[in-house]
């Protein structure tokens, strides 16, 4: 059954992207032309719409690099946290093993 589904949610998918795509259009040439409403500067398009669309989409650039950069250190002290809780379970597993030991050479 699932078979039956993919072709057609992988045809709605695609036919749904290359709309968006159609109606973007280049950015910076002003409202409804890709541009969108971003104020009178982008609404009146040319030079300056280019310029501000351009600066804009650095921006994002910028933010999405440095979100990047914050999960790649989230991961990493959380990578750290767990090999120190390791190393410590592993000390714990060790000390048990030693009282076994103990125990068994007492009898």
């Amino acid at each position: 059954m699932a078979r039956f589904l993919r072709p057609n949610i992988r045809n709605f998918v695609t036919s749904q992207l290359r709309m968006s795509s159609d109606q973007l259009g280049e950015l910076g040439k002003g409202a409804g032309k890709g541009g969108g409403g971003g104020g009178s500067i982008r609404e009146a398009g040319g030079a300056m719409g280019k310029k501000q669309a351009a600066e804009e989409e650095m921006y994002f650039k910028r933010k999405e690099q440095e979100q990047l950069a914050a999960l790649k250190q989230h991961h990493q002290e959380e990578i750290d946290h767990h090999k120190k809780e390791i190393e410590r379970l592993q000390r714990e597993i060790d000390r048990h093993k030693g009282k076994i030991r103990k125990l068994k050479h007492d009898d």
